[in-house]
């Protein structure tokens, strides 16, 4: 099947139009005319990721964050992702990221099943009532620390970081893949009792919690990592004759 055919078939499930004006999601490297056999997913396109791609005879590896998100004036090897760049087009491997169109179309809704979150709702519209996150209500009253462990449990995380009274009983949460700051105000104006998301800095936890709204910062890939599985899904069912590879589950740093 060619690489063209490929993204049709993802297009029609996610389109690029329900992506946020900042964002840069589509091919963005390779021939929508290459014959494709072999698909790599990954989380992000990493020297370590190009590498397993180019291993298992990958074609195509898609990603869920864009390795381009502003202008290229130049590719060459001066910088890391003129150098990626080239090591893909040199080996034949095309590169498609699907990132905020996925993230309102897909990765919202399955973040909140993994929670068992009921009468969920967007959090915020990007386009026709869908839009990024979701709210809802956990599956039982439990304390904040409770609620840490069971997001940990359920995006199998070594640790999750908490912003707010470990004590404090939580009913409703909001859920927010990835960077979760600019998601901070919106989750409070709903009225859940705890954010949960990513990448959230000190000041928005210090004083969402004085707001009276809980923080629990999972990690960008603590979340996200879930798209990982999903596509692979995906891919499986809808075009069955691909072969599918995926990046195993690692954080991508350690805490010691």
């Amino acid at each position: 099947m060619k690489c063209g055919e490929i993204i049709e078939k993802i297009e029609m499930k996610y389109p690029r139009e329900y992506a946020c004006d900042w964002d840069n999601p589509g091919l963005l490297a390779g021939d929508r005319g290459q014959e494709v056999d072999t698909v790599y997913i990954a989380l992000d396109a990493t020297d370590e990721v190009i590498d397993a791609a180019v291993s298992c005879g990958a074609q195509l590896l898609l990603t869920h964050h864009p390795m381009i998100f502003g202008g290229i004036k130049a590719v060459t090897t001066d910088d890391y992702v003129g150098k990626r760049l080239i090591r893909m087009i040199r080996a034949g491997v095309s590169c498609y990221a699907m990132h905020t169109n996925y993230d309102v179309l897909g990765m919202a809704d399955l973040a909140a099943g993994i929670l068992d979150l009921s009468g969920t709702e967007v959090l915020e519209e990007v386009r026709n009532g869908e839009g990024i996150g979701r709210t809802g209500r956990l599956p039982k009253a439990m304390s904040l620390r409770e609620c840490g462990q069971f997001v940990k449990e359920r995006f199998r995380l070594p640790n999750v970081k908490i912003f707010g009274d470990l004590n404090k009983m939580v009913t409703t949460a909001a859920i927010s893949p990835g960077s979760g700051k600019s998601m901070a105000y919106p989750a409070l104006k709903a009225g859940v009792d705890v954010l949960i998301s990513g990448d959230i800095d000190h000041h928005t936890g210090i004083d969402m919690a004085d707001c009276g709204m809980a923080v629990i910062d999972a990690g960008h890939y603590g979340i996200e990592h879930i798209y990982v599985e999903d596509m692979r899904r995906f891919l499986e069912c809808t075009i069955p004759s691909l072969k599918v590879y995926t990046a195993p589950v690692c954080q991508p740093f350690e805490v010691i």
